[in-house]
């Protein structure tokens, strides 16, 4: 908070002193904790590590609301936590118009909460939902088959590896804007959205605003691409022994995805709009890869290219990105997953007799790792249409319902439609709408079922 504080300061915008106030007020928050806290052994549990985690978002986006509440912007309060929640999960939604006037504190803020929510779901996904068998099947298991190495040690190693490696990707995508025409402060905001895969920008026009720089568009598409890789293989490049593992199935699928949409959606362009191939490709990929790595940036309104054009960003708005990255949505890992047991179960019904092996990459997927992917999209979809009905009831219409529930549970940032498309935003909606759509944010971000599980009556009582 002290950041754009300085940044304002600079400016001589009085907002300084309302993030001041708010670092001191977090300050003294996380003072009474650590003091609250200090030499308790508490004996990590399921339940601990599940309320921990919704605990630690919450608490996230309600103190990045302060500074927007407290500000001179015309927001009121479910706005502010709506743009913080949609900045910590990395979603990219924003109720706020007139970025390019706007104070560069609140703008600096605004990417930061979104690199910050980045690199601390790397973190959570790699680290601690394995241990509460969330998140489909724990691929990135980076410990040493050795009992007797201590633990302790190598997650340490893990963790600085994965910062390590989202810091300097973050401060390469940085310079690369930098030197591909952008300002020195839109640089470091983008770079910062880039690699959270948030989507948040500097301006109301997202990076249409620099749509006549084709190798801007480039470099932003190839950073995206990296964001959504799992940065687990970041690590693994660094270590001679492990090149052998940089082979991930997911890896494969995705981008044979974004090769095979992205030349689709370039040869509509090219037929519909007459642009030449090598711009309608530059166009095309930048955003189609936004949205399946749930980026959320846009050059232009892509729900005007045509029915299956629409039907193409549909699904990319579910699949998102790998596991282990920044992205969103049901994840190629699962995608995977309930390919293979589907074809399994369909081969078990013709050879009832058969052992037949679900199997990811060289992996064996067990029993209870398959189980916790059919509960993942079974939630998934659940939470999609009772978020959808319930936005449909607070007025919104179909499409807008619909896809504003889908585009914050896979927290991809922009919808369909009028209202909430990439032409769009979400300043429109109702406060009771705007929670609705941060729980959905929330849910989404932690892989729904650690919030789902927290309004069990089994959680609670036993």
């Amino acid at each position: 908070m002290l950041l754009p504080a300085i940044v304002d300061l600079a400016d001589g915008n009085p907002d300084w002193r309302i993030f001041v106030h708010s670092a001191i007020f977090t300050g003294m928050i996380s003072g009474l904790v650590l003091m609250a806290t200090q030499n308790h052994n508490v004996r990590f549990s399921p339940r601990l590590g599940f309320l921990l985690t919704a605990s630690l978002w919450l608490t996230a986006a309600f103190l990045g609301a302060l500074p927007l509440y407290f500000s001179h912007l015309p927001i009121s309060f479910a706005g502010a936590f709506f743009e913080a929640m949609s900045g910590i999960t990395t979603t990219g939604s924003t109720v706020l118009v007139g970025l390019d006037n706007m104070p560069r504190g609140v703008l600096l803020w605004r990417s930061l909460l979104c690199w910050i929510g980045g690199i601390g779901f790397v973190g959570l996904a790699l680290l601690l939902l394995p241990s509460l068998r969330v998140g489909g099947i724990q691929l990135f298991h980076m410990e040493s088959s050795d009992k007797s190495e201590k633990i302790l040690p190598r997650i340490n190693q893990i963790a600085l590896g994965i910062l390590l490696a989202y810091a300097g990707l973050s401060a390469l995508c940085m310079l690369s804007y930098f030197l591909a025409g952008m300002s020195m402060f839109d640089a470091i905001n983008h770079g910062m959205t880039t690699l959270a895969t948030a989507g948040y920008s500097t301006h109301d026009a997202s990076l249409g605003f620099y749509a006549h720089n084709r190798l801007l568009l480039v470099i932003s598409t190839i950073f995206m691409l990296l964001a959504a890789l799992p940065f687990v293989l970041y690590i693994k490049a660094a270590m001679p022994r492990r090149l052998s593992s940089l082979v991930d199935p997911q890896v494969t699928l995705f981008l044979i995805i974004v090769v095979g949409f992205s030349f689709t959606l370039a040869a509509v362009l090219r037929v519909s709009d007459g642009l030449p191939f090598g711009d309608s490709l530059v166009i095309a990929s930048f955003n189609f890869v936004s949205v399946i790595t749930t980026t959320g940036y846009a050059t232009e309104d892509y729900s005007l290219w045509g029915p299956v054009s629409i039907g193409i960003f549909f699904l990319a708005s579910f699949m998102g990105g790998c596991a282990g990255s920044t992205s969103g949505g049901i994840k190629m890992n699962r995608l995977i997953i309930l390919w293979r047991l589907t074809v399994t179960n369909l081969t078990r019904l013709i050879m009832p007799h058969a052992v037949v092996k679900i199997r990811y990459g060289e992996t064996e997927v067990s029993t209870e790792a398959a189980q916790t992917v059919l509960l993942f999209f079974f939630l998934y979809m659940a939470s999609l249409i009772l978020g959808a009905m319930v936005l449909a009831t607070l007025g919104l219409d179909f499409v807008s319902a619909f896809t504003g529930a889908l585009t914050a549970l896979s927290n991809v940032g922009p919808g369909l439609g009028d209202t909430i498309g990439p032409a769009g935003n979400f300043s429109t909606l109702s406060d009771p709408a705007l929670w609705v759509l941060s729980y959905l944010m929330l849910a989404g971000r932690l892989e729904i079922v650690t919030i789902v599980i927290l309004f069990t009556r089994s959680f609670w009582t036993r």
